[in-house]
């Protein structure tokens, strides 16, 4: 380890070349007018995988509860802080004052696929960014981390430790489905897509894609069905009448009884989180300067977005296809800025408005990064199941998707997840992100991911940056970064 660490280089400091003429990044607290107080409007269009239909299914057989870490020591911060660090009753009352307008978010132009241009993000050396495709706006760098770098975050990561990556504990799901206020009636019409009156196996499919962990195939539902007696006929459609007779807890019963094996789950890996903030090691903080450098955003958006996440895949390993960001509906609030909004809701998501992801080894067999309907002309998720054929099943279809990308040591990949807003800030999630990673047939896949948290209310994103610098300040030089970031993130298990 020590060999590698003195290999690595430390921190660079060159400004990459591509930004466009004229343009220049605007700092955090660069004013552009008064900050807006609107509610957060939907990101999602009604349709499709972030329509509000699917949102409130997915939350019924789901029940996404991102462990809020970071709420609850924030929580312990202001209850329970000691004199030096708490503000006190009359400051608290004042509130953090009028958080400042932020500037526009760059966004790298894709021109079209197989455009490159040169950059430079490390001194006395040029990178080349290709673009891979314009939906989603997806790019890739060769050699963005050098041999050394990637066998030391390999290094560094099992060192730390790596744990199962969990989509859904059991408990936690019937937790769920017991505060959920929806009918049999209400869940109907939700499932059915068309609106003809039967539940085709691909509409149940569209909407239990995580049921409780389990990756849900047309094989299981039907399996499923014939053990609860919810298909008389065993045609594999369920009309109104047949699904409000099924009992709702032979359907829990049955999905706590069957445990999934790890071939089945929606992700097969494991995963750990290595700091990157203010005295971290020198190549983590040298990555991550590197990441600030190559997306021109500001650095307080890059530094208070989460750590770097390092997943292996051994043999077998996959994860189905999914996006890196969720909808925000009035049900939902980012994870990362939840504190700061005074807000009481029942879900959280996590807002990543961009996904940076970095091959840590050659795989020898398989492993892709598979992106099923990359730069198709148009988008319908119901398109995704097609004559027993699910593009977002990894393990059986992967060769099936648009777009493959093949792991090669320190190459980068990097996409948006949402479209733009028009005003410089984040629009609706982009459906054309949908990706996941290939069945390993052969050795073991390392992986690392920098994703970079945005609120899609600039209000309240100003807000939470003002906030974690006053931390910063209260607490001192190197408090606010160890306890408000990676520590929220060092036991999450429950990723989208």
């Amino acid at each position: 380890m020590a060999a590698a660490a003195a290999a690595a280089p430390r921190p660079e400091a060159v400004s990459p070349q591509w930004a466009p003429p004229g343009h220049e990044r605007t700092g955090a607290a660069a004013a552009l007018g008064d900050c807006e107080d609107a509610p957060v409007r939907p990101l999602c269009k009604p349709r499709g995988i972030c329509s509000r239909a699917y949102f409130l299914v997915l939350m019924v057989f789901v029940h996404l509860y991102l462990g809020n870490v970071l709420a609850l020591l924030l929580f312990v911060h202001y209850s329970n802080g000691d004199e030096s660090s708490d503000p006190g009753p009359q400051r608290r009352a004042q509130g953090p004052g009028p958080a400042p307008t932020l500037g526009p978010l760059t966004r790298l132009e894709g021109i079209k696929v197989g455009h490159e241009r040169k950059v430079q993000l490390v001194a006395d050396r040029d990178h080349f960014i290709r673009t891979l495709s314009l939906k989603p706006l997806l790019f890739e760098i060769p050699g963005f981390l050098s041999d050394e770098e990637c066998r030391l975050i390999i290094h560094l990561a099992q060192m730390k430790g790596l744990q199962r990556s969990q989509i859904l504990p059991t408990e936690e799901y019937e937790e769920a489905m017991g505060t959920m206020q929806v009918s049999q009636l209400d869940l109907f019409r939700l499932l059915d897509q068309n609106r003809d009156g039967r539940l085709q196996l691909r509409e149940v499919l569209a909407q239990t894609r995580l049921g409780n962990g389990r990756w849900m195939t047309p094989e299981n539902i039907q399996e499923m069905y014939s053990a609860i007696k919810a298909d008389p006929d065993g045609d594999g459609v369920l009309s109104l009448q047949e699904f409000s007779d099924m009992d709702l807890r032979d359907f829990h019963k049955y999905m706590r009884n069957h445990k999934a094996a790890s071939s089945e789950l929606v992700r097969n890996s494991h995963h750990t989180w290595l700091y990157q903030g203010e005295g971290a090691h020198h190549v983590m903080r040298a990555i991550r300067q590197r990441v600030l450098r190559l997306t021109r955003l500001s650095p307080e958006i890059v530094e208070l977005s989460e750590p770097l996440q390092v997943v292996r895949y051994g043999e077998g390993g996959h994860y189905h296809a999914h996006v890196d960001s969720g909808p925000v509906y009035p049900e939902t609030i980012c994870s990362h800025t939840k504190l700061v909004a005074n807000e009481s809701v029942p879900f959280e998501t996590s807002c990543r408005y961009m996904t940076v992801l970095f091959y840590l080894n050659n795989v020898t067999g398989g492993g892709e990064t598979v992106f099923p309907v990359a730069d198709n002309r148009t988008y319908d998720e119901m398109s995704l199941i097609q004559d027993d054929v699910d593009l977002r099943d990894t393990r059986r279809h992967c060769d099936k998707g648009n777009l493959r990308v093949k792991p090669r040591q320190g190459t980068a990949v990097f996409w948006y997840n949402y479209l733009p807003d028009g005003q410089g800030w984040v629009g609706d999630v982009d459906d054309y992100s949908l990706h996941g990673g290939c069945l390993v047939t052969r050795g073991t896949k390392w992986i690392a991911n920098n994703w970079i948290n945005v609120d899609p209310s600039r209000a309240r994103q100003a807000l939470f940056q003002q906030e974690m610098a006053r931390l910063a300040r209260e607490g001192g030089a190197d408090s606010q970064p160890e306890w408000a970031v990676d520590r929220a993130y060092r036991d999450a298990r429950v990723e989208l």
